[in-house]
């Protein structure tokens, strides 16, 4: 009798590349005059999508956004993606792969990325924080389990279910 081996999984980065990169300056500029420090405003954004067998384009999206006052100093948006090999990989461990694991890895070039385009752009380098996105994941999993939760239909008084 022969066992059937199950292949071993395989992750692996086949290329990591910036999709997207944009740098506004609106008020320059007089807003190199201005001595206030700005507050800046940070969003991510990830998104994957299957692009061929056993292949997924993850891409990361930080918003930086730095204002004095209602006025903008300077919004910089870095798409930085990457394409990643899966395979053999159990279907209920592909979306934490392809949500933790490959933002993880994208994350450092998305943060080079935005500090250079703020030092080339005249400003002090913005130095993102670590980011934790099992816990953004765990998050965003239990408000839409919440959300399932209060939009799942509710039973009146009086109904019966018959079985």
């Amino acid at each position: 009798m022969s066992e059937q081996e199950t292949p071993n999984p395989v992750f692996s980065i086949e290329k990591i590349y910036v999709k997207d990169l944009s740098l506004e300056v609106p008020n320059a500029p007089q807003i190199f005059l201005d001595r206030e420090t700005p507050k800046i405003n940070i969003q991510l954004q990830t998104k994957a999508q299957g692009i061929g067998e056993g292949l997924f384009e993850v891409a990361l999206t930080a918003t930086v956004t730095s204002k004095i006052e209602e006025k903008t100093v300077f919004l910089v948006e870095v798409g930085q993606a990457g394409i990643f090999r899966v395979q053999n990989v159990p279907s209920e461990n592909m979306e934490p792969l392809l949500s933790i694991a490959c933002p993880n890895i994208l994350y450092p070039y998305a943060r080079e990325v935005v500090s250079d385009a703020v030092t080339r752009a005249g400003f002090a380098p913005v130095m993102l924080q670590p980011v934790n996105f099992e816990a953004l994941y765990m998050s965003r999993l239990q408000q839409q389990q919440e959300e399932a939760a209060k939009n799942a239909p509710q039973a009146e008084p009086g109904d019966a279910t018959i079985q």
